[in-house]
Protein backbone atom coordinates (compact mmCIF):
# COMPACT_ATOMS: atom_id res chain seq x y z
CA UNK A 1 0.00 0.00 0.00
CA UNK A 2 1.29 3.68 -0.85
CA UNK A 3 2.27 5.61 2.11
CA UNK A 4 1.45 8.86 0.60
CA UNK A 5 -2.60 7.69 0.07
CA UNK A 6 -2.75 6.95 3.82
CA UNK A 7 -1.07 10.20 4.80
CA UNK A 8 -3.00 12.40 2.31
CA UNK A 9 -5.99 9.97 1.37
CA UNK A 10 -7.11 10.18 -1.49
CA UNK A 11 -6.92 12.62 -4.23
CA UNK A 12 -10.43 14.46 -4.72
CA UNK A 13 -12.65 13.88 -7.37
CA UNK A 14 -16.00 15.58 -9.10
CA UNK A 15 -17.66 15.73 -5.94
CA UNK A 16 -15.42 16.99 -3.76
CA UNK A 17 -13.69 19.20 -6.35
CA UNK A 18 -16.83 21.05 -6.50
CA UNK A 19 -17.31 21.10 -2.27
CA UNK A 20 -13.74 22.50 -2.30
CA UNK A 21 -14.66 25.24 -4.72
CA UNK A 22 -17.66 26.04 -2.89
CA UNK A 23 -16.14 26.77 0.17
CA UNK A 24 -13.11 28.94 -1.71
CA UNK A 25 -16.23 30.96 -2.93
CA UNK A 26 -17.90 31.17 -0.08
CA UNK A 27 -14.47 32.53 1.77
CA UNK A 28 -12.89 34.54 -0.52
CA UNK A 29 -15.40 35.88 -2.44
CA UNK A 30 -16.36 34.88 -6.76
CA UNK A 31 -14.39 38.43 -7.12
CA UNK A 32 -10.94 37.57 -5.63
CA UNK A 33 -10.84 33.63 -7.25
CA UNK A 34 -9.72 35.01 -10.07
CA UNK A 35 -7.00 37.38 -8.39
CA UNK A 36 -5.74 34.60 -6.72
CA UNK A 37 -5.27 31.73 -9.44
CA UNK A 38 -3.29 34.69 -11.55
CA UNK A 39 -1.19 35.17 -8.59
CA UNK A 40 -0.62 31.45 -8.06
CA UNK A 41 0.22 30.92 -11.97
CA UNK A 42 2.93 33.71 -11.67
CA UNK A 43 4.09 32.23 -8.98
CA UNK A 44 4.26 28.74 -10.45
CA UNK A 45 5.70 30.34 -13.23
CA UNK A 46 8.69 31.68 -11.23
CA UNK A 47 9.36 28.91 -9.49
CA UNK A 48 9.47 26.79 -13.19
CA UNK A 49 11.76 29.72 -14.36
CA UNK A 50 14.25 29.33 -10.87
CA UNK A 51 14.07 25.65 -11.34
CA UNK A 52 15.49 25.68 -14.67
CA UNK A 53 18.24 28.08 -13.96
CA UNK A 54 19.48 25.66 -11.67
CA UNK A 55 19.17 22.80 -13.80
CA UNK A 56 21.02 24.55 -16.36
CA UNK A 57 24.00 25.86 -14.12
CA UNK A 58 23.92 21.98 -12.94
CA UNK A 59 24.64 20.81 -16.45
CA UNK A 60 27.34 23.87 -17.41
CA UNK A 61 29.00 22.33 -14.15
CA UNK A 62 28.59 18.48 -15.21
CA UNK A 63 30.19 19.43 -18.74
CA UNK A 64 33.11 21.51 -17.41
CA UNK A 65 33.44 18.32 -15.20
CA UNK A 66 33.37 15.59 -18.02
CA UNK A 67 35.55 18.30 -20.17
CA UNK A 68 38.39 17.80 -17.09
CA UNK A 69 38.48 14.28 -16.83
CA UNK A 70 38.83 14.50 -21.11
CA UNK A 71 41.92 16.70 -20.82
CA UNK A 72 43.77 14.06 -18.52
CA UNK A 73 45.69 11.93 -20.66
CA UNK A 74 46.27 8.03 -20.15
CA UNK A 75 48.72 7.79 -17.07
CA UNK A 76 46.58 10.22 -15.13
CA UNK A 77 48.71 12.88 -14.94
CA UNK A 78 46.77 16.24 -15.60
CA UNK A 79 46.76 17.43 -19.18
CA UNK A 80 48.61 20.69 -20.67
CA UNK A 81 48.17 24.45 -18.89
CA UNK A 82 47.35 22.87 -15.01
CA UNK A 83 49.69 24.52 -12.16
CA UNK A 84 51.80 21.32 -11.74
CA UNK A 85 52.49 21.71 -15.73
CA UNK A 86 53.30 25.05 -15.73
CA UNK A 87 55.42 24.91 -12.62
CA UNK A 88 57.20 21.92 -13.68
CA UNK A 89 58.05 23.97 -17.24
CA UNK A 90 59.71 26.94 -14.96
CA UNK A 91 61.54 24.92 -13.24
CA UNK A 92 63.17 23.35 -16.18
CA UNK A 93 63.84 27.03 -17.20
CA UNK A 94 65.51 27.67 -14.78
CA UNK A 95 68.16 24.65 -14.82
Amino acid sequence: MDTTALLFGAIPGGPEMLIILFVLILLFGANKIPKLARSTGQAMGEFKKGREEIEDELEDMQEETVGDLNDRDETGTAGAGTATDTATETETERN
